[in-house]
C-alpha cells in the first residue's frame, strides 16, 4: 500500500518542479523580451561633423551610427582627403549616453580642442578634432548649449 503512494508521491514532486522550472523559463523570457524592446527603443542621437580642410569648400555630414571612423582610407566612415591623416586616424563613439572621441593610434596623432587626444574623453557641441591639417568640429542635436570641452589645466585655474 505505500508503494504506490510513494510512486505518487513522486510524480507530484517531479510534476511540480517541472512546472517550478517552466515557470522560471517563462518569466526570463519574458524580462529578455522586454528589456529588448527598452533597448531598441533607444536611439543614438544625430552628430554633425563640419569638415574644413585648407581651401577647400566646407562640409557637413550627418550621422546617425554609433560609431563612426575617421581617416583617409576611403572605407572610413568620414573619409578625409587630407596625407597628413592616418588611414584610420580617429573614432567617434556613442556609449554610456555620451559621444566619445579617441585616437586610432595615429602617427601624427589627434587633437581635441588644441589638446592632444590621448584617451577616450567625451565631446559636446562646437567642440573641435583635428586630425592631420583636417578640422572637424561637432554639432550635437539638443546640446547646443554646453560649452566646449576645456584642457584640465584651464579648468584647474578657473576655479
Amino acid at each position: 500500500m505505500s508503494g504506490p503512494i510513494l510512486l505518487v508521491l513522486r510524480v507530484l514532486m517531479a510534476l511540480g518542479l517541472y512546472a517550478f522550472l517552466a515557470w522560471g523559463l517563462i518569466t526570463l523570457w519574458k524580462e529578455i523580451r522586454q528589456q529588448g524592446t527598452i533597448l531598441s527603443g533607444r536611439k543614438v542621437p544625430p552628430i554633425n561633423l563640419t569638415i574644413r580642410f585648407e581651401d577647400q569648400p566646407e562640409q557637413v555630414r550627418h550621422f546617425t551610427r554609433p560609431d563612426i571612423t575617421i581617416g583617409r582610407d576611403p572605407a572610413c566612415d568620414c573619409a578625409l582627403e587630407d596625407e597628413s591623416a592616418s588611414g584610420q586616424h580617429a573614432r567617434l563613439s556613442y556609449h554610456h549616453g555620451q559621444w566619445w572621441a579617441e585616437d586610432m593610434r595615429s602617427t601624427n596623432g589627434t587633437r581635441l580642442n588644441g589638446q592632444r587626444l590621448s584617451m577616450p574623453t567625451v565631446v559636446v557641441s562646437d567642440d573641435e578634432i583635428a586630425c592631420g591639417q583636417t578640422r572637424l568640429t561637432i554639432g550635437l542635436a539638443g546640446n547646443v548649449l554646453n560649452p566646449p570641452t576645456r584642457p584640465l589645466q584651464e579648468s584647474a585655474e578657473k576655479e
